[in-house]
C-alpha cells in the first residue's frame, strides 16, 4: 500500500542493520519487561482471565472484567476491588475511569468508580453499545440493535432520542434505517462501533446506515450536520477515531485499492485529506490508525514497498517511524517519552520484528533524532494477551507497568492449559513460509507417522506461532496418532505485504502450491513424515480450502475433513471476497474456479450439504480422526 505522503520514506540496509538513505543508524535497545514464562489464554473458555481491559486517561485507575464481574485496580495502591457482580455483558468508562456504564442482558446501570456504588438506568428498550460520554456526565446507547436502530442519550435532561427512523421509513428499498451500529461490512475492516462522543463530550458522530453508510455529527441539542466525502466512489467507511483535533476516517473504494485518509471539521461536516493510500492489490489499514499525535501530526498506517523494502509502516505527516524491518499489526496508544516533551510522546505498537511467530511490544519514538528512528522492545505477548495505554500506564496481558517498574499484576489464575505442546518451527522454501511439525507426546524417531495437514480458518490467519495456548487442540490431534503439520502459506499476514497479497487474484493456486512445497521440504527436515497418508483439516474458509487441496492436488493430498466449509464465495462477505477475487461482475469465471463443485469420496464436509460429497452434519473427533486414518 503506498501513502502518498512519504518522500522522507526511503530505507536501506547496511552492514547487517537499518539505515536511513542519508545512513542514520535505526536503534534498538534490549527489552525492558521480563518475557513470562506461562502463557494466559483469554476466551469464553477461561472467562476468570481478565479481559475487556481499560486505563483512566490520569493513569489512576484500571478497569476490567473478570469472571464476567466488574473489576477495579487502584494502580497507586496496587489493590483491587469488585465493582459489579456478574453477569456483566459489557462495559464503557468515561475518561478518567471515573465513571462506567455496565449492560446486563440489555438492561443499564450507571457505576462510580471512586465510590463503589451501582445504580440502574431507565432506558426506552434494550439497551445496547452504552458509552458514558468522556466526562461522565451523559449516557448514550442504542435500541433495537436489530431493527430500525435508534440512537438515544441519557443524562440530566432526562433520556432523549437523538436520532433515529424508526418503522420502514426505507421503504423505497424495502429495508430499515439503523442509527448508530456499525453496518454490515465494518466488521470486514475491524470496525465494531457506529457511534463515537466528542472529547468535549458536545457532539456525538454517527453512522446511519441505509442502502450505504453515511457519517453525521449530531449536537446535544438536536442540531446536526452531515459529513461530507465522495460516498460513490469511497463506499466503504472502515475506520473512525475522535480523540483529539477533529474526527479522522478512512474510506476506500469497493476494490479496496484505494483510500483516503480524511479529517473532519466538526463544526461543518467538510473532509481534509490527509493521506492516500493505494496499492495494486488491496490496502490493508493498520488497526489504532489513524490518530492525530499531540503535536498536530497525523498518524497513519500503511506500506513501503519501493526502493527493495516491503515493509507495514507508520507514518506521521510523511516521516516514516519504523523500521522495515518491524511488521506492524496495531497501535495500542501512546506513552510519555521519558525526558522528552509532552508533544513528542512514544507510541506503544504491537508487531513482529524478525520472527512473525512472535507477537511483541514495541515502543516508538515520534519525534526523529540526528540518530534515526528508536525502537524499543517491550515484552512478548501471549495469544490472548491485549495491550492498553492509559495516561502513563501501561497493561501487557495481566501485567501493570508505570514506566519500568511493574507496579501490579491483576489476578488471575495460573494457565489451564491441559497440554504443553513443543512444535518444531521452521521456515522452509526459498520464499521461507513459517512452517511447525508437531509429534506425538513420546515420539520415537524412526517411526513413520501419517501427516494431518491443518489450514486453522485459511487465509488471512496465522497458524504457526510461538504460543503454547495456539496448540491446544493440535496436540490433541498429534497424540491421536498425527505429526501435525500447520505452514503458513502466501496469504497469511505476519511477514510481509507482498507475502501477503501474493494471492490476490490467485488464492487457491498459490495456497496450494505453497502448502505442497512447504510440505515437501519439512520432509527433507522431518523423514519420519509419511508423504504416502497425508490428510488436510480446515474450518470455514480453511474447510473450503481443505476440500480444494484433495480435488486440485490429490497426488499430495489424500482426504480432507472441512468443518462447515464455504462452498460457493458468493456466501463469503461481499469485502473479504472482492480482496482476494475481485467483483464478480468482472471475474466469474474466476469465481466459478474457486467454487466448491465435483463431489470426492476422500472428502468429509462437517456441517454442510453438497452433493457428490460425503456429508456427517454433527461428526464428532473420533469419526473425523477414523475417517482421515482410514487409508
Amino acid at each position: 500500500m503506498g501513502v502518498h505522503q512519504q518522500q522522507a520514506a526511503g530505507w536501506k540496509v547496511s552492514h547487517g542493520g537499518y539505515c536511513t538513505r542519508d545512513q542514520r543508524r535505526t536503534r534498538f535497545t534490549s527489552p525492558r519487561f521480563a518475557r513470562r514464562e506461562s502463557p494466559l489464554i483469554g476466551d469464553a473458555g477461561n472467562v476468570e482471565y481478565p479481559y475487556a481491559v481499560t486505563v483512566g486517561a490520569d493513569g489512576a485507575r484500571v478497569v476490567f472484567l473478570r469472571s464476567a464481574e466488574l473489576w477495579l485496580l487502584d494502580v497507586a495502591s496496587g489493590t483491587e476491588r469488585r465493582v459489579a457482580e456478574g453477569p456483566v455483558s459489557s462495559y464503557a468508562a468515561d475518561r478518567d475511569a471515573r465513571t462506567a456504564v455496565i449492560l446486563r442482558d440489555g438492561e443499564m446501570f450507571r457505576a462510580d468508580l471512586i465510590e463503589g456504588t451501582v445504580a440502574a438506568v431507565p432506558t426506552a428498550g434494550p439497551a445496547h453499545d452504552a458509552r458514558p460520554d468522556p466526562q461522565g456526565l451523559r449516557i448514550g446507547y442504542v435500541t433495537d440493535l436489530t431493527g430500525a436502530a435508534s440512537l438515544h442519550v441519557t443524562g440530566p435532561e432526562g433520556d432523549r432520542l437523538l436520532a433515529g427512523e424508526p418503522g420502514n421509513a426505507w421503504r423505497e428499498h424495502g429495508g430499515t434505517i439503523a442509527w448508530g451500529v456499525p453496518g454490515p461490512a465494518s466488521a470486514e475492516f475491524g470496525r465494531d462501533r457506529g457511534w463515537w462522543w466528542s472529547p468535549d463530550g458536545t457532539q456525538i458522530l454517527a453512522v446511519r446506515s441505509a442502502r450505504a453508510a453515511s457519517l453525521h455529527l449530531l449536537d446535544l441539542d438536536f442540531g446536526w450536520v452531515d459529513v461530507h466525502w465522495d460516498r460513490e466512489t469511497y463506499p466503504y467507511l472502515a475506520q473512525v477515531r475522535w480523540s483529539g483535533g477533529g474526527p479522522l476516517i478512512t474510506v476506500l473504494r469497493r476494490t479496496q485499492q484505494h483510500g483516503l485518509i480524511l479529517s473532519i471539521d466538526p463544526r461543518t461536516g467538510e473532509t481534509q485529506v490527509h493521506a492516500e493510500l493505494a496499492d495494486a492489490r488491496w490496502v490493508e489499514p493498520i488497526p489504532g490508525t489513524p490518530r492525530h499525535l499531540p503535536d498536530g501530526r497525523v498518524l497513519v498506517g500503511g506500506e513501503l514497498a519501493h526502493d527493495g523494502f516491503d515493509a507495514r509502516c507508520l507514518f506521521a505527516d510523511g516521516s516514516l517511524l519504523t523500521p522495515p524491518g518491524l511488521y506492524v499489526r496495531r497501535v495500542a496508544g501512546t506513552l510519555p517519552h521519558d525526558g522528552g516533551a509532552a508533544g513528542a510522546p512514544d507510541l506503544i505498537v504491537e508487531g513482529s520484528l524478525g520472527d512473525p511467530a512472535v507477537r511483541e511490544v514495541f515502543r516508538v519514538r515520534t519525534s526523529l533524532g540526528s540518530g534515526g528512528p528508536e525502537v524499543s522492545r517491550v515484552a512478548v505477548l501471549g495469544g490472548a494477551d491485549r495491550v492498553t495505554v492509559g495516561g502513563d500506564v501501561l497493561v501487557v496481558g495481566a501485567q501493570v507497568w508505570r514506566g519500568e517498574q511493574r507496579v501490579a499484576t491483576l489476578r488471575t489464575p495460573g494457565p489451564h492449559l491441559p497440554y504443553r505442546p513443543d512444535p518444531a518451527l521452521e521456515r522452509v522454501t526459498d520464499r521461507r513460509l513459517p512452517a511447525a511439525v508437531l509429534y506425538p507426546a513420546g515420539f520415537v524417531a524412526g517411526t513413520r507417522l501419517p501427516v494431518l495437514v491443518t489450514l486453522g480458518e485459511g487465509p488471512g490467519h496465522q497458524q504457526v506461532v510461538a504460543d503454547r495456548a495456539a496448540w491446544q487442540e493440535r496436540r490433541r490431534w498429534a497424540d491421536s496418532g498425527f505429526a501435525v503439520v500447520s505452514i503458513d502459506s502466501r496469504g497469511t499476514p505476519g511477514v510481509a505485504p507482498s507475502f501477503e497479497k501474493a494471492v490476490h487474484r490467485r488464492l487457491a493456486e498459490v495456497i496450494l502450491a505453497d502448502q505442497a512445497d512447504g510440505l515437501h521440504a519439512l520432509h527433507g527436515k522431518h523423514p519420519d513424515l509419511d508423504l504416502s497418508r497425508v490428510s488436510v483439516r480446515g474450518h470455514g474458509l480453511g474447510g473450503w480450502l481443505a476440500a480444494m487441496a484433495v480435488l486440485r492436488r490429490p497426488e499430495v493430498f489424500h482426504r480432507a475433513v472441512a468443518r462447515e466449509p464455504v462452498t460457493d464465495w458468493a456466501d463469503v462477505p461481499v469485502p473479504v471476497a472482492e480482496r482476494y477475487l475481485g467483483d464478480r461482475a468482472d471475474s466469474a469465471e474466476l469465481w466459478a474456479q474457486h467454487a466448491l463443485r465435483g463431489g470426492s469420496p476422500d472428502v468429509l464436509l462437517v456441517g454442510a450439504d453438497l452433493p457428490g460429497f460425503r456429508s456427517v452434519p454433527d461428526a464428532g473427533f473420533d469419526e473425523e480422526r477414523a475417517f482421515l486414518l482410514d487409508h
